[in-house]
């Protein structure tokens, strides 16, 4: 006869990121005993985003959260821009509806917001340990039933994963296959303090109002990949994320297109006199939903990063809204496992059922060939804002010896260098796969 475990938790949740602790705070709500380990310092001491978050996820746990949370600015202002060495072609797009209840989104610091999940996850019942690095797992007939953490063996009938990108755990499972370079992405930033009316005065925006800048182009050396400037209340993150399956040895590094983004005559006069107080780096998610690992086993769920549930559309970043919703649905598949005492597979597949039937899987699947479409589009981050540019020249430069010509011949001479039938076979590459 098999010898009975003493568990030391219902369930131990592994990360407190935003998939952790809303996992973690969900379960605890529901009465249920709960250990998080996180291996840094503090919550959020790991994590790092462009900083930019959807709040529809959040709210549904934490309703009000953007009144006592510590968020930085309501972005109400998108610039999409395509980047030459000396240009910049920018649109720039503001409107009242994008702040509106529901559809509104916030830059945040991670460090400063993880550090307040957590505190509403641990106001909760939740037992969190930190600077604690988990192993490996437990695991017995087949069956995960606790982790090794340090010194430590600490054992519950269910483990969630939420240890971010690059999961070991998960790969000790067998669920996570090693990604492919074209899946994976880099990513580095610069928090970069400016001061608020500073901010407020170079992006023209009001108070509390924030931008959400994307580049693609030279920001990453016309490779796959592109920058980003969020504005915080006094500070801006700045970063870049270039794929790995496009960024050869010994080309531009990722710490130089970061440089080389700060240096670029429409950034520099934004960020002059700014000093940088932090420079994170991180792995990105980038293959969706091709990608996706085993999310269930006997007595374990993956959600958040560690399930890959990132999408980059070029226009639009996403990552911790999904994370945020498969951090609570993996918490009531284990609510209704530790009800019912069955932590097989069979049970917590719930899990996946609620995740299929949600916004996440849904959205994921909607763009699932985008991820491949952006491998052979290559012309988007190096010819078309060469071509955009030239064609820019020819509209707004007048030096009295150019012979002055037709708009449509301005338009054609450069659509022509790349060619008309190629440029509307990655429009129709695109318009499928989005």
């Amino acid at each position: 006869m098999a010898e009975e475990i003493e568990y030391d938790a219902d369930v131990i949740v592994v990360g407190a990121g935003f998939a952790g602790c809303v996992a973690a705070y969900t379960l605890a709500q529901a009465g249920k005993a709960v250990l998080m380990i996180e291996r840094g310092n503090y919550a959020g001491s790991k994590n790092m985003t462009g900083g930019r978050f959807y709040s529809h996820s959040l709210k549904k746990v934490f309703p009000n959260f953007e009144k006592e949370a510590p968020i930085e600015r309501k972005v109400t202002h998108e610039k999409i821009s395509l980047m030459t060495a000396e240009s910049n072609f920018t649109v720039d797009f503001t409107s009242p509806k994008l702040g509106e209840e529901g559809q509104d989104s916030y830059t945040v610091l991670r460090g400063p917001f993880d550090q307040w999940l957590a505190e509403q996850a641990e106001n909760a019942g939740v037992e969190c340990i930190y600077g604690i690095r988990v192993d490996s797992l437990i695991v017995n007939d087949g069956k995960v039933q606790g982790v090794v953490a340090g010194d430590d063996e600490l054992h519950a009938p269910i483990v969630i994963l939420a240890d971010g990108v690059n999961s070991l755990l998960a790969q000790q499972l067998g669920f996570l296959p090693e990604p492919s370079p074209s899946q994976m992405a880099v990513g580095a930033k610069e928090v970069i303090e400016l001061g608020e009316d500073v901010i407020n005065d170079r992006f023209n925006l009001a108070p509390g109002e924030g931008t959400a800048w994307l580049f693609a182009g030279d920001a990453t050396a016309g490779r796959i990949g592109g920058g980003i400037i969020y504005t915080n209340k006094t500070s801006v993150s700045l970063g870049v994320v270039a794929t790995l399956g496009d960024t050869p040895k010994g080309d531009v590094s990722v710490p130089q297109m970061v440089e080389n983004l700060k240096n670029h005559p429409a950034v520099a006069p934004l960020i002059e006199g700014g000093k940088t107080i932090e420079y994170p780096g991180h792995m990105v998610p980038e293959g969706g939903y091709n990608m996706l690992p085993k999310m269930v086993g006997n007595g374990v769920l993956v959600t958040g990063d560690a399930a890959m549930l990132c999408i980059n559309l070029g226009y639009l970043v996403r990552g911790m809204d999904f994370a945020v919703a498969s951090g609570q649905m993996a918490a009531e598949a284990a609510i209704e496992a530790l009800d019912a005492e069955d932590y097989s597979e069979a049970k917590l597949s719930s899990y996946k059922t609620k995740m299929e039937n949600s916004f996440v899987m849904r959205d994921i699947k909607a763009v699932q060939k985008w991820p491949e479409t952006m491998e052979g589009f290559g012309r988007m981050f190096s010819q078309y804002p060469s071509m955009i540019e030239k064609i820019m020249l020819s509209m707004f430069v007048v030096d009295g010896k150019t012979e002055a010509t037709p708009l449509k011949q301005k338009l054609m001479g450069p659509v022509k260098e790349i060619g008309l039938f190629s440029i509307l076979g990655d429009v129709r590459k695109a318009v499928k796969a989005l």
